[in-house]
């Protein structure tokens, strides 16, 4: 079986140098001016964080199958990343996005209040049909409330900023917004991994869970503690960024021996290798502008999650 972690640590740490020198103009460290300051200052940076927003998502794509034992899964479904966007929309309607600190912290409040709402409705019974519900339903709100604000919106700069926003992408980020995502992001991560033991128990039914010592609030609180932090993170830095957590759990399994504690970490490489080569490519696509990260992903997500439909539906007639 090929050993899944080695393999994503060197592909990226391929990838990375290709990142830093990718772009509308290929960066030549020797004849370019001013390379110095542009790899440093612009395309580092920028590198890490889709490495690190990558990372995030891919782990908690792999914990949330896990979890809910639905390979169609997303971290979008438990509706942290739609309540981070609506904060985040929120400091727009408001005007407190011209702060640099401002919109990451009330996209991280947002997903803090999603997180809370998430543990209080879902309560103390702690089960998979109630947990999945409320976060479709807090998914849902948030969504009306982001509809409501862009119609709503005060002036046509603050509407167009709310939207391109939302699209997702990685321009004009810096060492700050690393500084903010790393930390929150490893942490999560971890959160994930702990959680990983009693995934693999509640692969055999919630009651052998139970009778195998796992206790279902802890579990619980582990991955809503961890989902809000990675996509928490994700969103405040870098908006909407979809499929994700839906495509690298898919990808990575076949590597592994299929357990959800073997998968997370492999997935956070996985999806932070996936971020990093998307971003380059929309760098380097000939258009006039440049291409949303999350627009390229989706693009790339939706046949995806077509495929995977269909290939469900054919084993079901098997």
């Amino acid at each position: 079986m090929t050993r899944p972690i080695p393999l994503f640590t060197l592909l990226i740490l391929l990838a990375i140098p290709l990142s830093l020198l990718a772009g509308r103009v290929w960066l030549d460290p020797w004849t370019t001016p001013n390379a110095t300051i542009i790899l440093a200052e612009l395309r580092l940076p920028r590198a890490l964080l889709a490495v690190i927003v990558g990372a995030g998502l891919g782990a908690a794509g792999a914990a949330m199958q896990g979890y809910l034992r639905n390979p169609l899964a997303d971290p979008g479904l438990f509706g942290i990343a739609p309540g981070a966007a609506l904060g985040a929309v929120a400091s727009f309607w408001f005007g407190y996005a011209a702060s640099a600190w401002l919109l990451p912290l009330f996209a991280l409040a947002g997903a803090g209040v999603a997180m809370a709402l998430l543990a209080l409705i879902a309560g103390r019974s702690a089960g998979v049909a109630l947990f999945t519900l409320a976060g479709m339903m807090i998914a849902s709100l948030a969504g009306a409330l982001m509809s409501l604000a862009i119609s709503l919106a005060p002036n046509a700069f603050a509407m167009s900023e709310i939207v391109s926003w939302l699209m997702g992408a990685l321009t004009d980020r810096g060492w700050a917004e690393v500084r903010l995502a790393a930390p929150l992001t490893l942490a999560g991560v971890v959160l994930l991994r702990l959680a990983g033991p009693g995934l693999d128990a509640l692969t055999l039914g919630e009651p052998a869970a139970r009778s195998l010592g796992v206790n279902p609030a802890r579990q619980q609180w582990l991955l809503i503690l961890g989902t809000g932090l990675t996509v928490g993170a994700g969103v405040a830095v870098a908006g909407i960024v979809g499929f994700v957590g839906l495509i690298v759990p898919h990808l990575v399994r076949p590597l592994t021996d299929r357990r959800p504690s073997s998968l997370i970490l492999p997935s956070a490489l996985a999806g932070a290798l996936l971020v990093l080569i998307a971003d380059c490519v929309c760098r380097v696509l000939p258009l006039v502008t440049e291409l949303r990260l999350g627009i390229a992903l989706s693009i790339v997500g939706a046949p995806f999650f077509l495929w995977l439909l269909l290939r469900m539906r054919r084993e079901a007639w098997l």
